[in-house]
């Protein structure tokens, strides 16, 4: 692993950079988690600022959610915007900078977090610590939440909406979400505000054959059975499936792009275009929109035998399906099953361990019905509104989330939610998250922590 080289570090980094780099040397991998490490640093900085501060415990030892709020007059309802703590773990020895390190290289903050979502964190909390250090008169709470278990975990905000409703209700919320993406000179092209999020859902195959000896093998070979349904399965590409946001979004990125990308982005949101699936196929490339726009695939653990010399009698494989908002989840898993069907050799879809496949799918059906949040609010408006302000010539547009965000508490009880991550990227640093040598980008940081500012002033300021 390359150690801090102290001759490329920033000595005059912005206070967001600052805090961000502070919050990464917090190790909260989950699980466990430790968020409470989160909440105990956190507490006092907002507290000496004239914030309510409430600290939440959950009955797992050393998880806590953090609540912040900045006392308006009371005549409108609170805005929340809200940051999970938790983090996904590392593989350390795969990262050429200290993943808990918080250093600043470059113009960049490493780290694990430094964009999902710590880097949100610190731009929120910035955002919301400067309304109380300039002392503006609010007509609503502001209220600010760095909650746990998002990554993974039973306590997160499903568990405060069910305990604590009356700490996280809010006329609308802010939480992680949509892209602000710029190009290769740095200019932003465009920012997305995601009203929705595709949703999560893990099945397991299983492969079965007969346990034998490994000199003698027979034809029903399980982890044979199973490499060729996931061979099948790998083949296999959902058709694009377009929510209405979705189609704004593809609009806007084909009146920001020169041919010939500007004609595959309308070709595909032609419905009648005989060369529409040809379209997505090219914009597919970009692994981004292709998540965007499709039920998603992706095997993330395999699990077969037990000893070098003995040909196991199953083989199994997770693998994480992304839903699109309105996939209809039976359709969808009697398609898998006709994917990876083979005569003879048959592969067993269920849930993973432990979990009741009745259970899963209510779980994933309940979370597909949840309509998009309003693009009808006052917050919503105000982001479109600031964004060109900090992004000149940017466009703004809604957009379903590529990933699952603990977002569904709040929707499903009618509250708003809009998910940014505040800083701009290029789509290549994406690969970061949750992956190897994490980073954003010190400026990007800084521009995402103005903008929030003034879109918080926007609807929360007395006029």
């Amino acid at each position: 692993m390359c150690l801090l080289d102290t001759a490329n570090v920033l000595a005059d980094s912005p206070p967001v950079a600052e805090l961000l780099s502070q919050l990464i040397r917090i190790d909260t991998s989950n699980p466990p988690g430790n968020e409470a490490a989160v909440a105990e640093f956190l507490a006092p900085r907002f507290a000496q600022l004239g914030f309510e501060v409430e600290i939440v415990k959950t009955p797992e030892p050393g998880k806590a959610h953090l609540f912040a709020r900045l006392k308006g007059d009371g005549s409108k309802r609170p805005v929340l915007l809200t940051a999970h703590a938790d983090v996904v773990g590392v593989e350390a020895e795969k990262w050429t900078r200290e993943p808990f390190g918080g250093e600043t290289i470059d113009g960049y903050v490493y780290g694990r977090g430094a964009l999902d979502f710590k880097g949100g964190m610190a731009v929120f909390a910035e955002a919301v610590m400067r309304l109380a250090r300039e002392k503006v008169p609010l007509s609503r709470d502001v209220v600010f939440l760095a909650a746990a278990d998002e990554e993974s975990g039973s306590f997160g905000t499903d568990w405060l909406a069910d305990n604590h409703w009356d700490l996280i209700n809010a006329e609308f919320v802010l939480n992680e979400g949509g892209w602000i993406i710029k190009n290769a000179n740095g200019d932003v092209r465009y920012v997305s505000i995601s009203t929705a999020d595709k949703i999560s859902m893990r099945l397991r195959l299983i492969a079965r054959g007969t346990s034998i000896h490994a000199s003698t093998p027979m034809a029903d070979n399980a982890i044979f059975a199973l490499a060729r349904a996931l061979a099948r399965l790998e083949a296999y590409d959902p058709p694009p499936a377009l929510i209405p946001s979705t189609r704004r979004f593809f609009r806007v990125l084909g009146e920001t792009s020169a041919e010939p990308m500007r004609g595959h982005f309308f070709t595909l949101l032609d419905e009648d275009n005989p060369e529409r699936l040809a379209a997505a196929k090219v914009i597919s490339e970009d692994i981004l929109l292709h998540a965007i726009m499709h039920n998603t695939v992706a095997p993330v653990i395999l699990e077969g035998g037990f000893r070098g010399n003995v040909v196991p009698s199953s083989a199994s494989a997770d693998i994480n399906f992304r839903l699109v908002p309105g996939t209809d989840v039976d359709s969808f898993i009697e398609e898998i099953r006709r994917v990876i069907d083979e005569p003879g050799h048959p592969v067993e879809i269920t849930a993973p361990s432990g979990i009741a496949p009745e259970l899963l799918r209510d779980y994933v059906e309940d979370r597909l019905s949840v309509p998009p949040s309003s693009e009808d609010t006052d917050l919503f408006r105000a982001l479109e509104r600031h964004a060109p302000d900090i992004y000149p010539g940017a466009l703004v547009t809604s957009y379903v989330f590529q990933a699952a965000t603990d977002a569904f508490p709040w929707r499903s009880r009618g509250v708003p939610v809009y998910g940014i991550y505040p800083y701009p990227v290029e789509t290549t640093e994406l690969q970061g998250m949750h992956g190897n040598d994490e980073r954003v980008g010190i400026d990007s940081l800084a521009s995402g922590a103005e903008m929030i500012y003034r879109v918080l002033l926007d609807v929360a300021a007395k006029r």
